[in-house]
């Protein structure tokens, strides 16, 4: 595995995947906006009671994870050069449950860690973050995706953070494009992040030796 990947071992690839189908990956993001914010309005009334509030949260957490289950699945397409199938979003219903089991599990640790102090919080939300991927890729549960994303980020906490930096700064940028770059900006992260996970999960995957 290499041990000193750069920020730019995962920009360069990353861009020239997302630009090979950034017409169907933009497309299909401002899809899931148009969705998720219909059924918000739509979910308006039931925000008045408790049950009402809790039924809207999953409801739309339900909703985003099947979206980036779906997502995350195009990305690996993409970067095998495929064109990216709306069938990546047709997810088993276990999948789709360990996902919302692990993201909850993820938001619990990472707020947890937070409260001790903002750091620890960056440091934990970095090393697991890639746990939907193992989901989609190797069918992991809700504890074994998070304990595998712990294990491949072993010691690669710097570049994590140079790369979420990054990130931050390629979505500020599409942001101050008219707004429209943000959505050139929002696929180019995803891809980052799946491109880094097969980067150090396997790298004859990601195309590292080409």
């Amino acid at each position: 595995m290499n041990n000193s990947i750069k920020v730019s071992d995962v920009f360069q690839p990353s861009w020239k995947y997302t630009k090979s189908q950034i017409w169907i990956l933009a497309g299909l993001y401002i899809g899931y906006i148009i969705i998720y914010f219909t059924l918000s309005i739509f979910m308006l009334p039931a925000g008045n009671t408790i049950i009402g509030n809790l039924l809207s949260f999953l409801v739309s957490m339900i909703i985003t994870t099947m979206f980036y289950l779906g997502y995350i699945k195009n990305m690996f397409q993409t970067m095998e050069e495929e064109e990216p199938q709306f069938s990546a979003y047709l997810q088993s219903p276990k999948k789709v449950i360990n996902a919302v089991l692990a993201s909850l599990a993820y938001g619990v640790a990472v707020s947890f860690a937070t409260i001790l102090f903002i750091i620890p919080g960056i440091y934990v939300g970095l090393r697991l973050q890639f746990y939907l991927m193992f989901i989609v890729e190797e069918n992991a549960g809700c504890i074994e995706s998070l304990k595998k994303s712990w294990a491949i980020t072993r010691g690669k906490f710097g570049i994590l953070f140079l790369l979420a930096v990054t990130e931050i700064l390629i979505i500020l940028i599409g942001a101050c494009l008219l707004g429209i770059g943000i959505f050139v900006a929002l696929p180019l992260v995803a891809m980052m992040g799946c491109y880094t996970y097969r980067l150090l999960n396997d790298p004859l995957r990601s195309g590292e030796r080409e």
